[in-house]
């Protein structure tokens, strides 16, 4: 988790400081950007056949909601970079965000944003993708703050294929923004206010929020936000 850029202003006294919370990969951008980059990879030669199946049937049993170890997938994606200069990788990915996902950002996305932010409220992007990606989307729209999926560096200040903690995903991600704004604004000094999902793993984080915002949502999460009333976006 990285605050990269603080442009909110302090909260008055006794007001507590308002999150507004945004998914990445289906409702910032039209598309899942890990799926994105294995593709990239395989094309570059740098994901062997086999690895790259192995990928897939695992993409395969996530659409069919089974269960899935979600560090074990990241760490086959990053076999690629496995033993390389974090500088290095880190500027691959910022090049990969540039060339194939910054097409697909939404501008209803940065336009909620913006809103968001002349509100007053801190944005933060929380995400499963990886973080250089999310970084360098970072440098183009009106999010403060990200808390996203992050990869081990090895002494030698290459990366390995382990994940740092857990991936921001499902569940995880209210724990990875309840640990990020405690340490940043203080434990109960901030409240979620709202938050943007497209994914039915984004119910637990939109729950906990005061509005919710289901973002061309899938079927399962059309289903919660027509019982729970929640606002249904087309972007």
């Amino acid at each position: 988790m990285l605050e990269e850029r603080d442009i909110t202003q302090p909260a008055p006294d006794g007001e507590k400081v308002q999150l507004a919370v945004f998914d990445f990969d289906g409702t910032c951008i039209d598309g899942n950007s890990p799926v994105m980059l294995v593709k990239h990879l395989a094309l570059k030669r740098m994901l062997g056949k086999r690895v790259t199946l192995r990928i897939g049937l695992w993409g395969l049993r996530y659409k069919l909601r089974l269960p899935q170890n979600e560090s074990w997938v990241r760490g086959m994606v990053f076999s690629a970079f496995e033993g390389k200069p974090v500088e290095k990788v880190d500027a691959f990915l910022a090049k990969f965000y540039e060339d194939v996902v910054a097409s697909r950002w939404r501008d209803e996305a940065t336009a909620a944003m913006q809103r968001h932010v002349d509100e007053g409220m801190a944005v933060v992007i929380v995400s499963a993708t990886f973080e250089p990606i999310v970084l360098r989307a970072m440098q183009d729209h009106p999010f403060q703050y990200q808390v996203s999926t992050r990869m081990k560096a090895a002494a030698d200040g290459t990366y390995t294929r382990e994940v740092e903690g857990l991936p921001v995903e499902g569940d995880e991600k209210l724990v990875a923004v309840t640990r990020f704004a405690n340490a940043r604004f203080g434990e109960g000094k901030w409240e979620l206010a709202h938050a943007y999902g497209d994914h039915h793993s984004d119910r637990t984080i939109l729950k906990a929020a005061k509005t919710a915002h289901a973002v061309d949502p899938d079927r399962p999460l059309t289903r919660t936000a027509r019982s729970l009333g929640w606002e249904i976006l087309d972007w």
